[in-house]
């Protein structure tokens, strides 16, 4: 199959064009009966000569050029109506009739505070081109009124606010935000990708609007992305604070799988400056050896890393409701369990070698002995709740 891609070097397009590469080169395994050969892009420094032939050529075509902050109003319908019709014609010129996929925006509903929008209606004009392009050709169109997308490489200072917001505040810079209250309708990248190789697949979910909504029809007239998010600045803002602190606080928030909070989080690591990608961690040392936390959650507990010097024991305490796991990633090692009350030992021999995961039992006393006479022991250990100082759940006690 042969794609074109208008808008190639944009947002979404760079992505498209990252999403569909791998594919073709079988990195991405998950769409096994899409087969892809050229993959032409086509953006403002091509020639007429390239969209000619990329129009002759192309099964399937993805309309992702536009303009959305010109210099003056006129250039919203040089660009988001004039390119349509050129296209459209060309296509029409060497008689391809493939799918034609267009990158239309919420605002082409021109309801609400969308209303006498020329961005808006520049939009609008273009969809009404493509519909009326299927009459007179058959062929089949799709037209995407997307909301705010989000995302990896999306540009700031430009159309998104949720990429400003997410690299002024990873590179330490401030943000202005008129109304926390203020509610935006969101659309992750790969969320949007995902229902593009839909489309491309035959796959496309349809809707209708209702005012700004999409609803979801099986004959709806316009098309849609499933999946997106309702959030309001100051929920974006307190999240995005949250992150910046974690390096420092250790403490990493919940991020479901398929969240709000895991997309964002994603797209505002993305823009961290380099002296930001890696951070320095506590270490608490002394003539045993180390202990120096890694990451702690809300629910979850916390991660750390032990090291033991050669022939040290550590540890020689118990918790009543706290449990660990020990988990030897180099040297070799002892662990000895003994429940509170008796003179049972448990012992486990652990080595890095044959990585493991030891469980610390609530009410036996326990310990890690370094066996080496020469090297570490390095004990990778998560524990089930964060520690804290006031309520510590430890008591020394020998095994």
């Amino acid at each position: 199959m042969n794609i074109l891609i208008t808008g190639a070097k944009g947002f979404v397009g760079k992505n498209l064009a990252e999403a569909l590469k791998c594919i073709r080169e079988g990195k991405d395994r998950t769409r096994p009966g899409l087969k892809i050969d050229d993959v032409f892009l086509y953006d403002m420094d091509s020639t007429s000569e390239e969209l000619e032939k990329a129009c002759e050529k192309a099964d399937f075509v993805f309309n992702l050029a536009g303009v959305n902050r010109p210099e003056n109003n006129e250039e919203f319908y040089e660009g988001n109506v004039g390119f349509v019709e050129i296209l459209l014609s060309t296509l029409k010129k060497h008689s391809n009739t493939c799918p034609v996929m267009l990158s239309s925006s919420i605002q082409a509903t021109l309801m609400g505070r969308y209303i006498g929008s020329d961005y808006g209606k520049s939009k609008k004009a273009g969809e009404d081109l493509f519909f009326e392009y299927s009459k007179t050709t058959g062929a089949k169109v799709m037209v995407y009124r997307f909301p705010n997308v989000f995302g990896k490489w999306c540009r700031p200072d430009y159309n998104s606010a949720v990429a400003t917001f997410c690299s002024n505040i990873a590179n330490d810079l401030s943000i202005q935000v008129n109304d926390r209250s203020t509610l935006l309708e969101l659309v992750y990248i790969d969320d949007l990708l995902n229902e593009m190789l839909n489309a491309l697949e035959g796959k496309e979910q349809h809707c209708e609007f209702d005012g700004i909504d999409a609803v979801l029809t099986e004959n709806g007239k316009f098309c849609t992305v499933p999946v997106t998010h309702k959030v309001t600045l100051g929920e974006i803002v307190d999240l995005l604070e949250s992150f910046k602190t974690q390096p420092h606080s250790l403490f990493m928030p919940e991020i479901p799988d398929g969240s709000f909070e895991k997309k964002l989080y994603s797209t505002y690591l993305s823009y961290l400056p380099k002296e930001k990608v890696s951070f320095s961690l506590k270490i608490n040392a002394d003539d045993r050896g180390s202990f120096t936390e890694l990451l702690k959650t809300d629910k979850c507990g916390q991660f750390s890393v032990n090291i033991s010097k050669p022939g040290v024991v550590k540890g020689q305490h118990w918790h009543h409701s706290k449990w660990e796991f020990f988990i030897v990633v180099s040297g070799k090692g002892l662990i000895q369990m003994r429940k509170i009350g008796t003179d049972e030992v448990l012992e486990f021999y652990v080595s890095g070698d044959k990585i493991e995961a030891v469980h610390m039992l609530p009410g036996y006393t326990h310990n890690i002995i370094n066996l080496s006479e020469t090297d570490n022991l390095v004990t990778l250990m998560w524990a089930n709740e964060s520690f804290d100082p006031d309520h510590p759940d430890t008591y020394s006690e020998p095994v």
